[in-house]
């Protein structure tokens, strides 16, 4: 593709040789001609003169690029674009194949690709172009819509209802069972029936190996656009909002809610029947224990204000050096008094 194509499909201003053609997308450190790079983030500008690239996208005032260039307010969003573009993903052919089971009451869209080994049970509905990629299992009466992505090995259990557009990474489950026993007089636990369901809204990516529990009554519901990574725990009653980011290993117990465009960290967690507001950031390996108002940022365990715990963390690495300080000004306390009496 030349650079005045691309230029004009990512909507960027070209300052260069439109002719010159590129194939891919590389890093500053690896991209030789024929390659567009992207610089993103500022910490690596030093690294822009010595790139080899036959282009760059940068930002609307980023100097030093020795290329082509390719100008947006938006430059990792223009990347984002761009590998989209150069690296398209390759077809997939439609139709069901020999080694799939579809049960007949199952409803399937146009142009659905479903691979082998698939198991889709009585009542399913599937939505025009989606794929389903082998060993996938579905559940009795879920419902899936257009044009989504189910890679290998997911489980969507009985009665989930899955939006357009929607991604789901190898291995992820979908509606398995929620958290919920009741305790007997003897100390053993009744197992709680979870009947509830679970509703994945419009362009939602879920990672691989990542679970999202029904409740008992209800239902658990992932908002439209939230891109949730690998290994996260999504517990029964559940509520996420749109846009929510969840980075790998989040745990959120149930009943909680997070309320749209909330970030929340690798490893970070939420006790149960908490609210996060709108905008919440929680840092890495923090633990949420109580409501958080909208846009606020918090760090820790329990997680607090991130600039108290900022503080915390400074304070604590002094420990040594101020216990030292004590000792030896109780040392000359204790001096000083004997030689009072």
């Amino acid at each position: 593709m030349t650079l005045a194509d691309l230029a004009a499909r990512l909507g960027c201003r070209l300052d260069g040789d439109g002719s010159i053609e590129v194939t891919r997308v590389a890093s500053l450190d690896e991209a030789g001609p024929g390659d567009l790079s992207f610089l993103a983030n500022r910490k690596y500008a030093a690294r822009l003169p010595e790139t080899r690239a036959s282009a760059v996208i940068v930002g609307d005032d980023q100097a030093g690029a020795p290329c082509a260039t390719l100008r947006t307010e938006h430059p990792y969003l223009a990347f984002a674009e761009a590998v989209g573009l150069l690296s398209p993903a390759p077809a997939v052919p439609s139709g069901v194949s020999p080694l799939a089971f579809v049960d007949p009451s199952a409803e399937l869209g146009a142009d659905v690709s479903i691979g082998p080994f698939v198991s889709v049970a009585a009542g399913t509905r599937i939505g025009a172009r989606t794929v389903i990629a082998p060993h996938v299992v579905i559940g009795p009466a879920a419902t899936i819509g257009t044009d989504c992505l189910i890679h290998a090995h997911v489980s969507i259990r009985e009665g989930v209802a899955i939006g357009s557009r929607v991604v789901i990474q190898d291995a992820a489950v979908v509606g398995s069972d929620g958290f919920g026993f009741a305790q007997r007089p003897d100390g053993t636990h009744q197992k709680i029936p979870q009947v509830g369901r679970v509703v994945i809204e419009d362009d939602v990516e879920i990672g691989a190996q990542s679970a999202i529990d029904r409740p008992a009554v209800g239902e658990t519901r992932i908002g439209q656009g939230t891109k949730i990574d690998n290994l996260v725990q999504v517990a029964h009653g559940v509520r996420v909002g749109r846009n929510v980011l969840l980075a790998a290993q989040v745990g959120i117990a149930g009943s909680t809610v997070l309320e749209d465009s909330v970030i929340m960290a690798g490893q970070s967690g939420a006790t149960g029947h908490v609210h996060l507001g709108r905008g919440v950031v929680v840092g890495a390996k923090s633990a949420v224990t109580k409501d958080v108002p909208d846009a606020a940022h918090v760090a820790g365990i329990p997680a607090g204000d991130v600039t108290e715990w900022r503080e915390m963390v400074a304070l604590s690495r002094r420990l040594p050096e101020l216990r030292r300080m004590v000792s030896e000004l109780e040392a000359r306390l204790a001096a000083l008094e004997s030689r009072l009496t």
